[in-house]
C-alpha cells in the first residue's frame, strides 16, 4: 500500500482499476490546510496525462507489472506494430500517443521492454539511449553561429533532432529518448 507521499517520480500504481505513473509530484503546503500532493500521472493503457490532487489519508495499491522484451516492426498511420520476440506471429499494435515521444526513435527489429498487466502487454519502455544513422542532414555552415552551432538533421527513424555542425550524412548518434536530444557521435 502507497500512501499520498510515497507518490514520487516513476512510481507506478493502481487508480479506478488502472494503472498509472507518476510523471512529476510536488508536495504542497497552504497556510491553515492539508498538505496535498500535486502529481502529474500518465495512465499506461492509453497514455493520456493528467494532473490530479492527492490528499492526506488516500492509500494506493502499488501496480504489479512486469517487463517482457518484445519487438518493433514497423510505424504506419500513426501506429506501432510489434510482435514477441521469440514469436514473430503473435503482433500487436499501439498509437503513437500511447507510447509516447519514444515512438519517433525506434527503428525496425529493435528490442524493446513491453509492460505487461494482467498478463496482457499494454505499453512499451524504450532504452533510455538508443543509436541512429543520420539520414539527412544540411551542410554545416561556417559562419552560422547564431543558432548555439546547431543544425537539424533527420535520422533513420524519421526524427528530426538539433545535432552539432560537424555531424554529417551517414554519422551514428547517440540520442536521449527522454529528451529527444543529440548526445554524441558514437564510433562505429
Amino acid at each position: 500500500m502507497l500512501t499520498h507521499t510515497e507518490l514520487k517520480k516513476g512510481t507506478q500504481f493502481i487508480l479506478d482499476g488502472e494503472p498509472f505513473e507518476i510523471l512529476e509530484s510536488q508536495l504542497m503546503k497552504m497556510a491553515q490546510r492539508r498538505p496535498v500532493m500535486q502529481c502529474k500521472i500518465k495512465n499506461l493503457l492509453n497514455g493520456s496525462v493528467q494532473e490530479r490532487n492527492f490528499q492526506q489519508g488516500d492509500i494506493f495499491n502499488e501496480a504489479d507489472l512486469e517487463k517482457k522484451n518484445i519487438k518493433f516492426l514497423y510505424l504506419n498511420k500513426g501506429q506501432c506494430f510489434f510482435c514477441e520476440e521469440k514469436d514473430p506471429s503473435k503482433r500487436f499494435s499501439f498509437t503513437e500517443q500511447q507510447i509516447g515521444k519514444i515512438a519517433k526513435f525506434l527503428k525496425p527489429n529493435s528490442v524493446v521492454s513491453g509492460i505487461v498487466f494482467n498478463e496482457k502487454i499494454i505499453n512499451v519502455i524504450s532504452p533510455i539511449k538508443v543509436q541512429l544513422r543520420v539520414k539527412e542532414a544540411p551542410p554545416g555552415i561556417k559562419g552560422d553561429r547564431a543558432q548555439g552551432g546547431t543544425k537539424a538533421v533527420i535520422l533513420e527513424s524519421g526524427a528530426e533532432i538539433q545535432a552539432p555542425l560537424f555531424i554529417e550524412e551517414g554519422d551514428i548518434l547517440e540520442i536521449n529518448t527522454e529528451l529527444g536530444e543529440y548526445v554524441k557521435r558514437a564510433n562505429d
